[in-house]
């Protein structure tokens, strides 16, 4: 049985990419101190809650001022998403 003729395929060569400027600035500085200040304001306040065996910060709050210091965690994380 004859062989047949193997075509060659040509390279690829890829289109020549146009170079675009990344810029880094997104204007948004705001957001990485707010959202960290959000997160270690709710840590302490729970903290504070712990260690003070309820008395502080607010003592009429009870055990709400762990809901409190979760509050201030969930904002640091919804603000998190602004970053980019």
């Amino acid at each position: 049985m004859p062989k047949s003729r193997i075509r060659k395929k040509d390279d690829f060569t890829p289109p020549p990419a146009k170079t675009t400027a990344i810029r880094l600035n997104s204007g948004r500085r705001w957001v990485a101190p707010l959202m960290l200040a959000m997160f270690i304001i709710g840590l302490a306040w729970i903290v504070v809650f712990y260690v003070s065996k309820g008395d502080l910060p607010l003592s009429a709050l009870g055990n709400w001022n762990i809901v409190v210091g979760f509050g201030f965690i969930a904002v640091g994380f919804g603000v998190s998403t602004q970053w980019k």
